[in-house]
């Protein structure tokens, strides 16, 4: 019974006023547009064939300065060598010529 009434239909409407199609025209174009921007962009193949360029170029001076550091604290180390076993042999031969000096009888002096 309460199928045969139809109180729940639509009524049509006879025409919309033109400023109110094109204010929701205009409504809806601006959302779709702000909806794109917000959006995430999908990332064309050569910005992801760049971004892979530059890890592999970051990666290779990354080990490049491990090396560079590497043989720069070898030189450092085998010069601390070389500097400490020329500075034992300087103090051994000056320091044997003050004991010289010390171990001479009191009349040379």
């Amino acid at each position: 019974m309460a199928l045969s009434r139809r109180s729940y239909s639509y009524s049509k409407m006879d025409k919309e006023d033109p400023e109110d199609v094109m204010r929701r025209r205009t409504q809806f174009l601006i959302y779709k547009v702000l909806e794109q921007a917000n959006s995430p962009k999908k990332q064309s193949c050569l910005r992801i064939r760049i971004s892979k360029l530059k890890v592999k170029i970051g990666n290779k001076l990354r080990r490049l300065r491990k090396k560079i550091n590497a043989s720069v604290c070898a030189v450092r180390v085998c010069f601390h060598g070389h500097a400490t076993t020329q500075l034992k042999i300087w103090k051994r031969l000056f320091g044997k010529g003050r004991q010289t000096l010390k171990n001479l009888p009191p009349m040379i002096k």
